[in-house]
């Protein structure tokens, strides 16, 4: 009978299996010494997260890496649905308000996170005007229109595409092209965001956008983050920093007057870092037409490109949040309207008053109508680009 060469081979190397479970049987100790451990790589995973009502799918990709921290995206809105990080002992717990459901998050709720457009934040009285042509906005915040208006960016379907895993990072592309008039927002809006989850434990969002049409845009990410990882806690106890030397007073509806107000001597003042609890209930004019804390800051070095914007920490669970942007200001808003109607996730209660804090990197509120702020008008033949980082450690 004839033997082949790949038969012997393969013989011989079921004699050395069995050699090697024998080893392992006798000296358990240095198991880790002779089959040393494969080193996990960033990656990602898919799933159907569920079905609008005229049958689309809606995919989520959970985005992974080498120290456990992991982030999933649904194409609803380009959502983050959850955000897991450590704490000081080694503890893994989602960091960021949602929903277990698709169908909580196609009903009414503020913008669990969510991608924002065209515009963040408020446009006063729905309208604003380019080259003398008024452009009418939903209004969808009493007199006026937020967050792109009522089918923003945050209630669009994005098209997703997993990139290739590099080293060190894993990331997810969404697109999404917004007509011309849509919301009534002039031009076709070529939209690009990218979300990069990396070894050191930071979730980058870079945006980027193209017109056929002179319009404005301003674009932003609206996580809820609670570091404690419990949302039946406050986050009066978090501490925040702040890089801003001021901030953007509002009127009755929450609009800029226009004024860039000196944080010093004021509730506002988180140059150094303080408890969000510290002053939020203040005998202040401000505080009061926010509920709280609601309001935009003006960052400083606005020329610096990226550079730190606000930390955030929880003194309990050691989480430590760096976050990073190259934008001009930043809207500290304190769930200062969360009011228990919705549910958490694990059907562990509901999400109460100041249970969450966003940190939204953006332009101000209402550029378009106010020409001493910095622009938010992007024409043809121009990217607007953004890039927005979010670092966890642990102190």
């Amino acid at each position: 009978m004839r033997i082949s060469y790949k038969f012997v081979t393969i013989l011989a190397l079921l004699v050395v299996s069995a050699s090697a479970i024998q080893c392992k049987s006798d000296k358990k100790t240095e198991v880790s010494e002779e089959v040393p451990a494969v080193e996990a790589s960033t990656s990602s995973e898919n799933s159907v997260f569920g079905k609008l009502e005229d049958g689309t799918e809606i995919d989520q990709f959970t985005l992974k890496n080498n120290d456990g921290m992991e982030v999933s995206i649904i194409t609803y809105g380009g959502r983050i649905t959850t955000l897991k990080a450590p704490d000081k002992n080694g503890n893994y717990e989602d960091v960021v308000i949602g929903f277990d459901s698709l169908s909580q998050y196609t009903k009414s709720n503020p913008y669990f996170g969510a991608l924002i457009g065209r515009y963040g934040n408020r446009i006063a009285n729905g309208e604003f005007k380019l080259d003398n042509e008024t452009y009418k906005l939903p209004k969808n915040n009493g007199a006026n229109s937020l967050h792109g208006g009522e089918l923003g960016f945050d209630k669009v379907v994005w098209t997703a595409e997993e990139m290739p895993a590099e080293d060190h990072s894993t990331s997810l592309k969404l697109t999404y092209t917004s007509k011309d008039m849509e919301e009534g927002y002039p031009g076709n809006l070529k939209t690009t965001v990218i979300y990069t989850l990396t070894d050191d434990n930071a979730l980058e969002v870079a945006y980027e956008a193209t017109t056929d049409k002179k319009t404005v845009v301003n674009l932003t990410q609206h996580s809820y983050f609670n570091l404690s990882g419990d949302f039946n806690e406050p986050i009066l106890d978090h501490e925040v920093m702040i890089n801003a030397d001021e901030f953007l007073p509002v009127d009755e509806t929450l609009i800029p007057t226009g004024e860039l107000r000196k944080v010093a001597g004021t509730p506002f003042d988180f140059r150094e870092p303080k408890t969000v609890g510290q002053e939020i209930n203040a005998d202040n004019d401000q505080i009061k037409k926010g509920g709280g804390y609601d309001h935009c800051w003006v960052l400083n070095d606005p020329d610096a490109g990226e550079r730190l914007a606000a930390t955030a920490y929880d003194p309990k669970s050691g989480r430590f949040l760096e976050v990073y942007t190259d934008e001009p200001g930043i809207q500290f808003y304190t769930g200062n309207f969360l009011d228990g109607s919705l549910p958490q996730k694990g059907e562990n209660g509901t999400y109460a008053k100041r249970t969450g804090f966003c940190l939204e990197t953006q332009h101000y509120p209402d550029s378009p109508n106010q020409e001493e702020f910095p622009t938010t008008i992007l024409n043809p033949g121009e990217t607007y680009n953004s890039t927005t980082t979010f670092k966890f450690l642990v102190k």
